[in-house]
């Protein structure tokens, strides 16, 4: 690890499944603080030979955003309505240019796909503002956010059937 530098401190990463900022790489460990301030060491011999996600190594990062809507909501409202959240935010990149797209029809809704990119730094307060802000937004346009639904058939079995 201090050979072939990987991470180094300040960066957030998962390591030999453990998630965290690195405070410290030592000879025989790493010592990460996770989120909410929960130190861990992390015996290197347990990250080497294992996947290292370094979600900090880059300038920018993409959100990844699923958003469905009711199947009588507009497709077209919905895309205008999301395309101008996302424009109206200063911390979201123009290039690369952020998508919104159709992914899936779901059980419950038709589901799209935002995925705008920012600077490391700003990835989890866009995240956070992007799913009150697109929430907010479909509730002034009456864009409906469905939930799972089940239709429940009850049948009467009688003695002599």
């Amino acid at each position: 690890i201090l050979l072939l530098r990987p991470f180094k401190a300040g960066n957030y990463v998962d390591v030999g499944g453990t998630a965290g900022t690195v405070k410290e790489i030592q000879l025989f460990a790493t010592i990460l603080n996770t989120p909410d301030n929960i130190r861990i060491i992390v015996p290197n011999s347990q990250i080497m030979g294992k996947v290292i996600k370094n979600f900090s190594a880059e300038d920018t990062r993409r959100v990844d955003m699923v958003i469905g809507i009711g199947y009588s909501s507009s497709i077209p409202k919905t895309m205008e309505i999301v395309k101008s959240i996302l424009d109206a935010d200063e911390r979201i990149l123009d290039e690369p240019a952020p998508q919104i797209a159709v992914s899936e029809l779901g059980d419950s809704s038709v589901n799209f796909v935002v995925r705008p990119w920012t600077r490391v730094e700003d990835y989890w307060g866009v995240y956070f503002d992007l799913t009150e802000k697109i929430k907010k937004a479909f509730d002034a346009n009456g864009i409906s956010i469905p939930f799972p639904q089940r239709d429940v058939h009850l049948y009467q079995h009688s003695e002599g059937e």
